[in-house]
């Protein structure tokens, strides 16, 4: 899944912030509430309209981010 297809980012929607796509949920609300140590299942029960495939598919793209290799040469400089 691409990130365009859960994310949706619009200078006229929070100034550009990225938000979960159809919505004006911020994505940075999954990642404050897995912070806070709040589970999926109580974000998912707060934002009941945010499909639980679109959060998954978010913390999919992050962790491939975090393994992609340029991050890690960067880290290991």
């Amino acid at each position: 899944m691409k990130a365009a297809d859960v994310i949706s980012v619009d200078k006229e929607i929070l100034n550009g912030t990225p938000v979960f796509k159809g919505t004006r949920v911020p994505v940075k609300n999954l990642f404050d509430y897995l912070e806070a140590g709040d589970s999926l299942h109580e974000f998912l029960s707060d934002f009941d309209y945010i499909p639980k495939e679109s959060c998954l598919a978010v913390l999919k793209l992050s962790e491939k981010l975090l393994i992609d290799t340029q991050i890690h040469e960067s880290i290991n400089r």
